[in-house]
């Protein structure tokens, strides 16, 4: 059966039609507006309050002068904000990551942690275990205004105290 180019041309059409059809009615539902307060579990940080975490641990790391990798971790301790400063080490972002884990984990600071888990305490060789843990300062938890844990927030960059100030300013500027 020879085509006439006017069927060709038609056919043609029809497909584009039918394509664009389709790929409105898979596109509608998927960007539909999703009620974001559906989707958070109650007792785990929201995005504001870890942006308001990570504001007062940026600054204060900013007045200390030590470039730092800063990580929040969620309620279940899941990544919910990273920040790297200009010319924070590599190295040190898994550290923050893992410090920020370690203390939602355990719920309580890495430097408690580590107090208990050395030579002769009872946790002693508590790091090798979850993959990895951290147990010197840098990791504090986070806990609402009602005192329950939301998260946790984790820095690695200067010094185990320098590290240890910029986390619990972050601390602080949730509570403010």
């Amino acid at each position: 059966m020879k085509m006439f180019p006017h069927m060709c041309l038609e056919v043609h059409m029809r497909r584009i039609l039918l394509s664009c059809a389709l790929v409105l009615a898979l596109a509608l539902p998927a960007s539909a507006a999703v009620d974001a307060s559906k989707l958070q579990l109650p007792g785990d940080i929201t995005l504001a309050q870890a942006q308001k975490v990570m504001a007062g641990a940026l600054a204060f790391a900013e007045k200390q002068g030590v470039p730092m990798n800063i990580s929040i971790v969620d309620a279940g301790g899941n990544l919910k904000a990273f920040y790297r400063m200009d010319g924070a080490f590599l190295g040190s972002i898994d550290v923050s990551m893992k410090k920020a884990k370690t203390a939602r984990l355990f719920n309580m600071s890495t430097a408690e942690l580590g107090a208990a888990s050395q030579p002769g305490q009872e946790l002693f060789g508590i790091e090798v275990t979850n993959d990895g843990l951290v147990i010197f300062g840098g990791g504090e938890l986070l806990k609402d205004k009602n005192g329950v844990v939301i998260g946790a927030i984790g820095v690695s960059g200067g010094s185990v105290q320098e590290d240890t100030n910029v986390a619990k300013a972050g601390v602080e500027a949730l509570n403010k």
